[in-house]
């Protein structure tokens, strides 16, 4: 009994657990004490732990912070930022991890990426928003609702369809939203300020992130970046800027991971092209005002044949 017992214990991720566990604290506090509080203290700790929180369900995705899956999804069942069903973004971003597929604007569910012949179509007011959209202020100020009308518009029209994959899914989400909302409304929160100062900047936060983890390049190794990031950073990400480095190794914990990048950095950075930045610094300087890339896909012919 005493080695199931210590098996047990040394099976569990801690730092992981323990950081889930100040996350909840921190964002129930916020919405607790909300009266007493000024709105540029809760914006800035509600954005980034309900950031936070989206990399920890990440986390769970990928097997973690214990050996049950089941374990794992009960506890990041509450989700505060309010937009994503987890089991749909658990499925959707496995499928992301096959790289032949990355960039793919119909394989990879999470591109951002167009094919040519229906960016060409468009109506000229949304190709104005795309472009928008592809800079990185653009990305943080429209991105999340684009996002979520995007996946929601998708998602219920296949629902409506007929498809059953993702129903259970959206009812759990269903039971997570009126969790949280009802606790907001417990604690005589305004929904809408819990969604403009809390749930819509977390999902701004999260899109810094995935504004430059992939390029459109024929090697597959070249599409997926590495970005050396401040502590700051890392931990809002929990160590996901190290990107090649996670889709090579995805079951690695977060907090393991920057000593992998550590041992295997020459070899990552040669693997994906030096397509490296020096922190999010960079990336803000050289894209907040500026497009990183085409919206449409340079070339689909690096894709359809593999």
């Amino acid at each position: 009994m005493q080695a199931i017992r210590s098996n047990f214990v040394a099976r569990m991720e801690w730092p992981t657990l323990a950081l889930l566990a100040l996350d909840y604290a921190v964002l129930a506090a916020l919405v607790w004490f909300h009266s007493a509080l000024a709105w540029w203290i809760i914006l800035p700790i509600g954005a980034y732990f309900g950031c936070i929180n989206g990399s920890l369900q990440h986390e769970a995705l990928h097997g973690h912070p214990t050996w049950s899956r089941r374990l794992n999804e009960a506890l990041v069942f509450i989700s505060p930022q309010l937009w994503l069903p987890y089991g749909r973004y658990r499925d959707l971003h496995l499928a992301h991890h096959n790289d032949l597929n990355l960039t793919c604007p119909v394989r990879d569910p999470e591109s951002y990426y167009l094919l040519p012949d229906h960016w060409q179509a468009m109506p000229g007011w949304r190709i104005t928003l795309h472009n928008f959209n592809n800079t990185l202020m653009g990305r943080m100020l429209v991105g999340p609702a684009i996002s979520i009308i995007q996946f929601w518009g998708q998602e219920f029209s296949a629902l409506l369809k007929g498809r059953t994959q993702g129903r259970k899914c959206w009812l759990a989400f269903g039971v997570s939203s009126v969790l949280v909302i009802s606790f907001v409304v417990w604690c005589a929160m305004p929904v809408w300020q819990y969604i403009l100062l809390i749930a819509y900047p977390s999902i701004s936060l999260s899109l810094v992130r995935s504004f430059c983890e992939h390029q459109a390049a024929e090697d597959v190794g070249h599409r997926t970046i590495l970005v050396e990031a401040s502590a700051f950073w890392a931990l809002l990400f929990l160590n996901n800027n190290l990107h090649i480095a996670h889709h090579e190794r995805p079951k690695i914990a977060w907090y393991k991971l920057p000593a992998y990048y550590a041992e295997e950095k020459a070899r990552l950075v040669e693997r994906n092209g030096n397509y490296l930045k020096l922190g999010y610094g960079e990336i803000f300087r050289s894209y907040f005002w500026r497009s990183k890339e085409s919206v449409a896909h340079p070339n689909v012919n690096w894709l359809r044949h593999r």
